[in-house]
């Protein structure tokens, strides 16, 4: 089993982001927006100021206060174990708080978790429940994810048609592990019609936007 990477990008509100010195005032005022950009400027190194446990103190303070950016970019804290100890089971507490407030990055990593099995027992079901939450609600690698498991039948019936339909959605989406899925699908012919050209074009798209493995892929297929 082939182990799925969270998502771990630390995400500002843009909404109160202003100077080390704004963000402070703001975050003291109460204002836990800016106390979860506060910890992301702390987490960047913005102005060469880069310190993990400061950024741990304030996404935690933004999250006790109801932030859900900030759950959620505690819970990456966590799951790096930047700030403090590595810690799965809190990484999955606070992603589980930022999925209830409808964070769909928080609900595609506690995904990740369930499927590899770091921090909860592991269930492919759960994992396609969230995947499917953070699908339907935008998360386009969620869309990617869930495709994959309708391609492999893990926590759900093998299902290429849907695999296809999810691959596509992720990809236009700007997925680009969803272009690369979409074009294998194609090479290989599962759930659409086989072509290479195809299977060349979406490979290729990945390829220029960054994905190594779709750069890999296209190399192949170009080939034949």
């Amino acid at each position: 089993m082939k182990k799925i990477l969270l998502m771990v990008v630390i995400l500002i509100s843009g909404l109160s982001a202003g100077s080390f010195e704004e963000d402070k005032k703001a975050c003291d005022s109460g204002n836990m927006s800016a106390c979860n950009d506060l910890g992301a400027n702390y987490d960047e190194g913005v102005d060469g100021k880069q310190d993990y446990f400061k950024a741990v103190e304030f996404f935690t303070k933004a999250c006790d206060g109801g932030d859900i950016l900030g759950c959620y970019n505690l819970g990456n804290k966590y799951y790096a174990g930047e700030g403090g100890k590595q810690d799965y089971f809190k990484a999955n507490k606070f992603y589980t708080k930022a999925c209830n407030g409808n964070h769909m990055a928080g609900c595609f990593n506690l995904g990740n978790s369930y499927f590899n099995a770091e921090g909860v027992k592991q269930d492919y079901f759960k994992a396609v429940e969230l995947y499917t939450k953070a699908c339907n609600g935008g998360d386009m690698p969620g869309c990617n994810n869930l495709g994959r498991r309708y391609s492999k039948g893990e926590g759900v019936k093998q299902d290429y048609f849907k695999a296809v339909k999810l691959f596509t959605k992720s990809c236009d989406g700007g997925d680009m592990d969803g272009c690369v899925n979409l074009g294998v699908m194609y090479y290989y012919g599962r759930g659409v019609k086989q072509s290479n050209a195809k299977a060349k074009k979406f490979l290729g798209e990945a390829c220029d936007g960054g994905d190594a493995l779709g750069c890999k892929n296209y190399a192949i297929v170009n080939k034949k």
